[in-house]
């Protein structure tokens, strides 16, 4: 369970230029369901996302995982919480050109001293269980946008994060790989890994595998359903 109490995210804080991109959110994120963050440009979803997943600190408030309040924690330990917790899929998918496909997907494991062999072996596990058998070793700049995005998460799942994050995961793709990433998604869930998504898109909010919409404007909750 991760828990949000009283989260607000402020930029430029102190300046003329001020802006409160979260406001006060209370928030439980469930453990195993698939829970989207939806709203238009600007109401703050993808900061929260941020926060939720360790990769920003609240201005105040607090986060919590399974009890633990991880938002104050020193930056060498947040790091390891968010090595061992979350696996990241980020809109533009941020694949680093001139490396193969395998490359990309074990660089989040290598700092963790995993035989190269055994994270060889499970990245290209992990990338001909997503059909891509003949892209291991193609540079990630000549695969397609639906290639790219399997790449991405299989690098997000190297290793075994319980929390996959995905932020505007359809933002460029046509229907039949939104098609096929949502029946990523819900392989995902069946296999107990809690997945939290933003997206305005309806072939997502929609999907009958989401089990929470929450809906931001102007940096706070307005709705949440069930």
């Amino acid at each position: 369970m991760i828990t949000l109490e009283g989260v607000t995210k402020v930029f430029n804080q102190g300046r003329h230029n001020e802006v409160t991109a979260v406001g006060g959110v209370d928030l439980d994120i469930a453990d195993g369901r698939v829970t989207v963050l939806r709203g238009p440009s600007g109401s703050g979803k993808t900061t929260l996302l941020t926060v939720i997943g360790c990769l920003a600190r609240p201005t105040t408030g607090r986060v919590r995982i399974d009890g633990e309040m991880v938002s104050g924690l020193p930056e060498r330990f947040l790091t390891e919480v968010r090595r061992r917790t979350f696996g990241f899929v980020f809109q533009k998918f941020n694949l680093i050109r001139g490396l193969s496909a395998l490359d990309n997907v074990v660089l989040p494991a290598l700092p963790l001293g995993v035989a190269h062999r055994s994270l060889v072996d499970k990245a290209v596990g992990l990338l001909e269980h997503f059909g891509l058998a003949d892209r291991v070793f193609l540079a990630v700049e000549n695969l397609s946008g639906g290639e790219a995005q399997r790449v991405a998460i299989a690098r997000a799942l190297i290793n075994d994060p319980a929390v996959v994050i995905a932020d505007e995961p359809t933002a460029s793709l046509d229907g039949e790989r939104v098609g096929q990433f949502l029946a990523i998604a819900e392989e995902l869930k069946r296999t107990g890994k809690t997945v939290l998504m933003t997206s305005h898109d309806p072939r997502i909010t929609e999907a009958a595998i989401v089990d929470r919409l929450v809906t931001m404007a102007d940096g706070r909750i307005v709705e949440v359903a069930p």
